[in-house]
């Protein structure tokens, strides 16, 4: 990535990104539509409620691997084979203790995590029943996470791509059969995730050790290196706690629209699942923002790392316009997928529909947050990312408890979010901008 065109670098780098998330995202929503076509909106409830605390802990893993990225990044553009091997195997290890730790207070502790969200009694036990599944798969989850994260910093976003594909492909074939076919309900679909996300663990380590002759470590993959831990805990933490951040921010959000009823709480799921998708081209934009300025800082190309924030950030303002239009024209259509049932329909929609109209303001902030990823800058995206979540729900406690706006209030809790985040970040980008 520090050679040749980077427009060219970054679409390339960013389309198999796109289309990876939209795959991952189809496990959560496969089940969501199955389950609220053929059982009822009391397991979509369920399901919507139980993926926030879920999202909490795969986001935190998710930051350490993209913190463990960046540095190996860096030492790939840097040339430091031998290095870069001990930071691949220093990260895994780590990675792989936080993830057991983290699947201890899920299994049991299910019924209590839920009960802090306000979880309604009657969906309470579908929910913790698809909770304590799904979080068997932790370890997977963070292993697949990992491998994926480690391939793209090496400048390959297709190959995950492949795995997960035919993962994504089985989980559907895997939910239609537990549902419709055996009756297993909530059950079947949290068991065919977790079967699917072990096989796109397994394909992603094969192909590294098979086709990736530097890392056909054997052993070594168990290699720990005290002096790499401590920068991987500086920069695995650091993005750890902001994309745990952002969740947290995401489950107060859950709280406050539980206390609506189940009837905000499915539309909420519902129309979440619509917003996540239509979310990803901004993310993985800046996901390929960073890396590719990860690789020209390490090479010393400061250049090329400028001139990757100013495409990344046209491309980012284009997709925000695009996404804004095109969600705001079908969202009806979207929630439609999920359930027939009026009162569901109608609190998703009203959300969808004036989310849309902001979707400009995430794509911006996402892609000023990938340059301060690049260029290795996590402090600011920690403490930026804690402002925009803090404010969203402190905000989401007034315009609900004190203004009575209804679910209206969760989009205009969201754009004072970004907006808060846009002040503190904006003026120290300009200044790291200059010094390029």
């Amino acid at each position: 990535m520090t050679e040749g065109s980077t427009l060219k670098l970054l679409v390339q780098f960013t389309l198999p990104l796109i289309a990876g998330n939209i795959l991952q995202l189809t496990y959560n929503a496969v089940d969501s539509i199955i389950l609220g076509r053929f059982v009822g909106s009391g397991e979509l409830a369920a399901v919507g409620t139980s993926n926030p605390l879920m999202s909490l802990l795969i986001m935190f893993m998710q930051g350490i691997s993209l913190g463990c990225a960046v540095l190996i990044g860096h030492l790939f553009g840097g040339g430091e084979t031998e290095r870069l091997r001990r930071q691949v195997s220093t990260g895994m290890v780590s990675g792989c203790v936080f993830a057991l730790i983290l699947t201890v207070p899920v299994v049991p502790g299910a019924p209590i995590l839920l009960r802090i969200l306000q979880v309604d009694e009657a969906i309470l036990g579908t929910a913790v029943l698809y909770l304590r599944i799904v979080g068997l798969g932790l370890i997977f989850n963070f292993i697949y996470n990992y491998f994926s994260s480690v391939l793209r910093a090496l400048g390959d976003s297709v190959t995950p791509l492949y795995f997960l594909t035919l993962s994504a492909g089985l989980n559907i074939v895997g939910d239609i059969v537990a549902v419709v076919v055996f009756k297993l309900g909530i059950a079947g679909c949290a068991l065919s995730t977790l079967v699917c996300q072990g096989l796109s663990c397994l394909l992603a380590y094969l192909y590294i050790v098979r086709k990736i002759p530097f890392l056909n470590m054997g052993k070594d993959w168990f290699l720990f290196d005290r002096t790499m831990f401590r920068k991987t805990v500086t920069y695995g933490s650091v993005t750890a706690i902001q994309q745990s951040t952002i969740q947290m921010g995401i489950l107060g959000v859950q709280a406050i629209v539980n206390s609506m009823g189940a009837a905000a709480t499915a539309g909420f799921a519902a129309a979440n699942r619509i917003d996540d998708f239509s979310l990803i081209p901004g993310r993985n934009i800046a996901n390929a923002m960073t890396a590719v300025m990860a690789q020209n800082d390490g090479a010393g190309k400061k250049e090329r790392v400028k001139k990757a924030f100013f495409v990344g950030m046209a491309l980012e303002t284009g997709f925000g316009v695009t996404a804004s239009v095109l969600l705001f024209l079908f969202y009806g259509a979207g929630m439609r997928l999920f359930t027939d049932e009026a009162p569901v329909l109608m609190q998703g929609e009203t959300y969808l529909r004036l989310i849309a109209l902001m979707y400009l303001m995430p794509a911006l902030t996402n892609g000023i947050q990938g340059y301060f990823r690049g260029i290795g800058n996590m402090k600011i995206t920690l403490v930026a990312s804690i402002m925009n979540m803090g404010m969203r729900f402190l905000s989401c406690v007034l315009y609900v408890f004190i203004f009575k706006m209804g679910i209206e209030a969760v989009p205009w809790a969201c754009f004072t979010g970004w907006f808060a985040m846009s002040i503190l970040e904006v003026p120290i980008l300009i200044r790291s901008i200059r010094k390029l």
